[in-house]
């Protein structure tokens, strides 16, 4: 099977796990202290997905730079991403979490543009953004009774801070020599996330009529160990180091449909005329700015390939 074959797949199996995961995470802070849960989550996962990584390639790259490079991957995309993702779902519902994380292709070519004096701004991009502004405002339109609250302004605003803190790791990740060994990498970026989080946890988690046996809370941590982190997590990196970062992030379209859903009849959380509008509004302007981004780098490319074909005469030539 083709390499970008099993890329696509992978991308497939991670717009339906990723989709449920605000289900459980929404489940398992009902019962348990966020950050505390997650890091459970995901160092379990990267202790799980390691030893498995050295079995099916022994290759592995141990040296300074690289786990120095994991680590930072880990706490931008697991600490900072995951972490207040699942702080987030203590104070809003699962469906708005993942209607905001569905913005993450867009934060990606926003800090690709300003990182990188190669990419460019164009019309496409410009309103991609607009219309996604517009859908987070949907959002608050929805649900204007709760703006009131302080806990949920910062459930908001910890959503918008995960997600661009993922898609951060996510460029900073991709933009690295191809991997020696792909999964295990994987698993430390799991396995260091997971341990920032846990030692962030008494600092920022209430661990007031914290019991640590619930049937609910542990089911949704194994889910979400196994599928949410060791398995999908694992897909993404592949699907990342494949396919270009905006394709690798498409699934963000799919997620959110499939969070608000589950959420609706798992959670009984309302569904009404905003959420869909939110919905649509934040697919639209994710696919408008990947068209714009698209767009610039077909442009580029052009342009390279015509510049390429003046000078290879050129550079053919006996002097």
């Amino acid at each position: 099977m083709a390499k970008q074959t099993k890329a696509y797949i992978a991308l497939v199996f991670i717009c339906i796990v990723w989709g449920t995961t605000y289900l459980f995470i929404r489940i398992g802070v009902m019962h348990y202290p966020a950050f505390l849960f997650a890091g459970m989550r995901q160092s379990v996962g990267g202790l799980i997905l390691i030893p498995v990584a050295l079995m099916l390639n022994k290759s592995k790259d141990v040296s300074a730079k690289n786990i120095f490079h994991q680590m930072t991957v880990g706490f931008l995309m697991l600490t900072i991403g995951n972490g207040c993702v699942t702080w987030g779902e203590k104070y809003i519902p699962s469906g708005i979490s993942a209607l905001i994380c569905s913005l993450m292709p867009i934060f990606a070519v926003l800090f690709n543009l300003l990182s990188s004096k190669k990419e460019h701004f164009n019309a496409s991009i410009g309103f991609g953004m607009l219309l996604g502004v517009c859908g987070v405002g949907l959002i608050f339109r929805h649900n204007m009774a709760d703006i009131t609250k302080p806990t949920y302004i910062a459930g908001i605003c910890a959503t918008i801070l995960a997600t661009s803190g993922w898609a951060l790791g996510s460029i900073i990740n991709k933009r690295k020599v191809a991997p020696v060994n792909a999964f295990f990498d994987s698993g430390m970026q799991l396995l260091f996330g997971g341990m920032f989080m846990l030692l962030l946890s008494p600092v920022v988690d209430n661990y007031h009529g914290f019991q640590l046996w619930n049937r609910d809370g542990v089911l949704s941590l194994l889910y979400l160990i196994v599928f949410g982190s060791a398995l999908a997590y694992t897909a993404y990196m592949y699907a990342l180091s494949k396919l270009p970062v905006g394709i690798a992030t498409l699934y963000a379209y799919v997620n959110p449909l499939i969070a608000v859903i589950a959420g609706c009849i798992f959670l009984s959380e309302q569904l009404n005329i905003y959420t869909a509008l939110a919905f649509i509004t934040i697919v639209i302007s994710v696919y408008l700015v990947n068209k714009g981004y698209r767009k610039q780098h077909k442009a580029d490319m052009k342009i390279a390939i015509t510049q390429a074909a003046k000078t290879f005469p050129e550079s053919m030539s006996v002097e």
